[in-house]
């Protein structure tokens, strides 16, 4: 991609290029005078003559514009630097009194209709994805450079914060469990879990064995390791046995202790409060702390490692996407068009008709606070190569001026004389 210093090599070369040209050709109009002299040759001698003259009048007043010509301040010379001032007010009572005329604004407007040529535009996938680039390579990065880390930790711990301590986990604790208190829900939950437990105290009998053999005094010699330890997996299976069954005093001791505990939570505060506490808690804890200050790490490395993919990005395809369907949606809305377009028209042109003034004081002080000197070279690279097209005429109209000069003396001489 041609950046703004590639340009302006261009432009510096080419405006060297088109001096060289200039140059050379009143040299040829000189060595052309010294010819004429030297061979006697009065037709091209006139021609040289007003040839150099028409060059170097000309490049007087080309140099003129942008500095003192071999640096001599003459008279009414260095014209944009000096009058750099008046310039620039001048450019801006122009612009705001000329261009910025709300008659012939709205007709330009309405033959342009910017909402479907913008809509239009917008609906083609390479425009959108030079759009999305653009922000996701430029302004994305940008953002991310610009925030500082510790502010949004501090914004995620501070939300984070709030949104928990607004939360009353008591009722919600309690409205979740509340269904098992009704129907058999609670029945099939502790049937399912008595279940769970019975298979497993079956598959761990060995590791109790182990526990018991641990606990048991080493003068038993392993004797009572094995009678104790079907003693207590007999006696604990037995238990869930009993506890599976619906009508056994067991299970209703456990549903009584269930529906205890449920109620407690539904209506007791105090148990609310303890159930906020340990919550809170829990998210206090140094752990937790850790790994929300973590996610603003996670997140921004996320983004980049997405953009960094170039056209693979996700986030880069997104807003592609998000661009084309927004100028699909205006192109097929006419109302959305009229409104666009009227806005543009009444609110946007207001305001900017309301404050042509300004833009004209803008452009004024802005010009006015430019340095001479570097105002002169940038509009010399602008626009001098084209200006050494009027030294290149000045040489050859002067020197054809010259010839006809010399063709009416002539004439003059043989009719007259």
């Amino acid at each position: 991609m041609e950046t703004n210093i590639d340009r302006d090599i261009a432009k510096v070369k080419a405006l060297k290029k088109m001096k060289r040209n200039a140059l050379g050709l009143l040299g040829i109009a000189v060595l052309l005078f010294l010819i004429a002299i030297y061979f006697k040759i009065p037709m091209l001698q006139a021609f040289s003559e007003a040839a150099m003259v028409g060059g170097i009048a000309d490049w007087f007043a080309v140099v003129a514009l942008f500095r003192h010509p071999m640096g001599i301040p003459i008279w009414h010379t260095a014209i944009i630097p000096t009058k750099k001032n008046e310039i620039g007010e001048n450019l801006g009572n122009f612009v705001s009194e000329e261009f910025l005329d709300r008659e012939k604004l709205e007709i330009k407007l309405d033959e342009f209709n910017f909402a479907t040529k913008a809509s239009e535009w917008l609906s083609h996938e390479e425009n959108a994805d030079k759009i999305a680039s653009v922000v996701a390579l430029n302004i994305v990065p940008g953002i991310l450079r610009t925030i500082k880390d510790e502010d949004v930790r501090k914004f995620i711990q501070v939300q984070f914060k709030e949104k928990i301590e607004g939360i009353n986990f008591g009722d919600w604790v309690a409205l979740a469990l509340e269904p098992l208190q009704k129907g058999n829900v609670k029945d099939q939950l502790l049937t399912n879990l008595l279940e769970v437990m019975s298979a497993e105290l079956t598959n761990n009998k060995d590791l109790i064995r182990k526990k018991v053999k641990a606990s048991t005094p080493f003068l038993s010699f392993g004797l009572a390791d094995k009678s104790i330890t079907e003693g207590v997996f007999n006696g604990l299976q037995d238990f869930l046995n009993e506890a599976k069954n619906p009508e056994s005093t067991v299970r209703l001791k456990i549903d009584e202790y269930v529906y205890n505990f449920l109620d407690k939570i539904k209506n007791s505060e105090e148990m609310r409060v303890k159930i906020n506490d340990m919550i809170l808690g829990f998210v206090g804890k140094k752990e937790v702390q850790d790994y929300i200050n973590g996610i603003w790490d996670e997140v921004k490395l996320s983004i980049t490692n997405d953009i960094n993919k170039g056209d693979d990005s996700s986030i880069k395809n997104n807003i592609a996407n998000l661009i084309q369907g927004f100028g699909n949606g205006i192109k097929e809305d006419p109302l959305m068009i009229d409104k666009i377009n009227n806005f543009i028209k009444n609110d946007l042109l207001s305001v900017l008709l309301n404050n042509k003034k300004v833009i004209g004081d803008l452009i004024s002080s802005t010009v006015k606070s430019w340095d001479g000197k570097e105002v002169s070279e940038k509009l010399e690279l602008e626009i001098g190569k084209d200006l050494q097209y009027i030294r290149i005429n000045g040489t050859l109209v002067g020197g054809f001026i010259g010839l006809v000069i010399y063709g009416v003396e002539q004439l003059y001489h043989y009719f007259i004389m």
